[in-house]
């Protein structure tokens, strides 16, 4: 049952995005594993189709903020107004009151406003007044930034970008994947006749399904060992922190779990690594971007032995 909802689920969005399998893959990983997305690419590679596509698949709750510079925290989490007609204050809640959330070029907003999302993301419950309201489960934020224009943007600080369970690119089609894309486009907008193939019951049963997913304790260990050496790297100023590792862990089961296996392999902690732990990173001021992150990443992983053993035993 478990695997046949995931692959409904993906083959659903695939029926929008194409070529974009592994990606996909990945944004089902964190939804499992009830962590949140950062995408990050140029404009028009289908970040936002992609957050559409996964929010029709789903019967939940969807909204979408547009971040801008003028956007207000309570233009996030909602505000209490006064109801003449009651005579009294009254709670109207803001868009984050849903369960899956797109909060569209986040980079655009203040970081005040940047900052009402750090509660609901980690917490689940958004407090507004000292009152604090709990948000409906599943919750999932997947946003997205562009990485060109910097004008007029707010860049994540290190504690937001700590919250997001994984950062993803998109990446530009291959000429065949773009020909298949002008094909599907040509006369139909799939994402337009997309329904919902599963429900959230369903959703929250494999989020609990996937803690029990086997992961040997070498293969832990292994992954200590990779941790542990992102702190250790001359060009790293500040390594994975201890958060960063559960979210190592939870990413490997979940996508282990995607695959249909009931265990971890090494391949699948190879598979989440760079965009589980890469956006953690701060490097030197010497060394760079993102992009030196990721390369971070894979050198340790190349430097690293990979341990082999009977992994479902």
């Amino acid at each position: 049952m478990k695997t046949n909802v995931i692959q409904a689920v993906k083959e659903n969005i695939e029926r929008v995005l194409i070529g974009k399998s592994h990606v996909i893959d990945l944004v089902l990983t964190s939804l499992i594993a009830e962590g949140h997305v950062l995408l990050e690419d140029v404009p028009g590679t289908g970040k936002t189709v992609l957050a559409k596509s996964l929010a029709r698949s789903v019967q939940a709750d969807f909204s979408r903020i547009q971040f801008t510079p003028d956007l207000l925290p309570s233009d996030v989490t909602g505000l209490n107004y006064f109801n003449q007609k009651e005579g009294d204050f009254v709670f109207k809640s803001g868009p984050a009151f849903c369960n899956i959330l797109l909060a569209d070029e986040i980079n655009r907003a203040t970081p005040r406003t940047q900052s009402s999302l750090l509660e609901c993301m980690e917490e689940k419950q958004i407090t507004v007044d000292g009152v604090t309201r709990r948000l409906e489960e599943p919750f999932f934020v997947i946003a997205t930034q562009n990485p060109l224009e910097t004008s007029g943007t707010f860049p994540l600080p290190e504690a937001q970008l700590d919250r997001f369970f994984m950062q993803l690119s998109m990446g530009l089609p291959t000429p065949e994947e773009e020909l298949a894309i002008m094909d599907r486009f040509i006369t139909d907008q799939p994402l337009e006749h997309l329904e919902a193939v599963c429900r959230k019951e369903d959703l929250l049963e494999l989020q609990k399904a996937y803690k029990s997913i086997f992961v040997h304790p070498v293969l832990r260990t292994y992954m200590v060992s990779i941790v542990q050496a992102t702190r250790r790297n001359s060009n790293i100023v500040s390594g994975v922190s201890p958060r960063g590792t559960l979210a190592f862990l939870r990413a490997v089961q979940a996508y282990a779990m995607i695959q249909g296996r009931d265990y971890a392999v090494p391949e699948d902690v190879k598979a989440v690594a760079v965009p589980v732990l890469a956006h953690r990173l701060i490097l030197s001021r010497s060394v760079g971007n993102m992009s030196h992150s990721n390369d971070a990443i894979l050198s340790i992983l190349d430097e690293i032995p990979v341990p082999t053993e009977n992994w479902n035993a």
